[in-house]
């Protein structure tokens, strides 16, 4: 998947490329429903849940 970065938020990245769920959701994201982590970046979600952000943007390229 490409075009998504780490700035974008939540809420751009769900509504972009809903494709990118299943990956977000195997690095333990769970939260795609939530109402707060429509607003926050990609970067700032995976660092509340303690993912690597490089691993994470490398797992959503290969998707």
């Amino acid at each position: 998947m490409t075009g998504i970065t780490k700035d974008m938020t939540m809420g751009e990245i769900i509504m972009a490329q809903p494709d990118v769920i299943p990956v977000l959701m195997s690095a333990g994201m769970h939260c795609i429903g939530c109402p707060s982590s429509a607003g926050e970046s990609l970067e700032m979600a995976a660092a509340v849940h303690g993912i690597d952000i490089d691993e994470l943007m490398k797992a959503i390229e290969e998707a």
